[in-house]
């Protein structure tokens, strides 16, 4: 599944680094969110 800037992004659960449960639906409608992904960030890769 790819995602085109500007479109809405789907949900989906994700551990945090303090182990964590975030899951981007229980966000919608209260505050923004910013999605930063990193591959390879701190593996030496």
């Amino acid at each position: 599944m790819s995602v085109q800037v500007g479109q809405q992004a789907p949900d989906f659960s994700l551990k945090t680094n303090k182990m964590k449960d975030f899951k981007l639906s229980e966000y919608q409608g209260k505050q923004n969110v910013v999605l930063l992904f990193v591959p390879l960030a701190f593996t030496g890769g």
